[in-house]
């Protein structure tokens, strides 16, 4: 008498348990799909209502803008073009002191 069972005992234990995970495997793919499919559902009924929003939004600023158009702004003047220097002294910037030493 051995407290083992049978090799055909413990492959049909082994199958029997492999088929459960299997169906509940099966059961808990249907669960997720069925979440996953109503989430994608709710986020497109969601941006289709944004849309909608959107667009209603646009279409009354767009009708207000037409109703009430800015006035143009009065053109700013522009400004006076320098003169370009005749020599290049006159371009030259003027010598700043040296640090350090006092003038004289």
């Amino acid at each position: 008498m051995s407290n083992s069972k049978s090799p055909k005992d413990e492959a049909q234990a082994k199958a029997e348990a492999s088929f459960k995970r299997k169906e509940e495997q099966a059961r808990e793919g249907k669960v997720a799909m069925a979440e996953y499919e109503a989430a994608s559902r709710q986020m497109r009924e969601r941006t289709a209502k944004l849309r909608e929003q959107r667009l209603a939004r646009e279409a009354a600023e767009a009708a207000e803008a037409a109703a009430n158009p800015k006035p143009k702004p009065a053109p700013k003047p522009k400004a006076a073009v320098k003169p370009e220097p005749k020599t290049k002294a006159d371009a030259a910037p003027k010598a700043k002191p040296a640090k350090g030493k006092k003038k004289s």
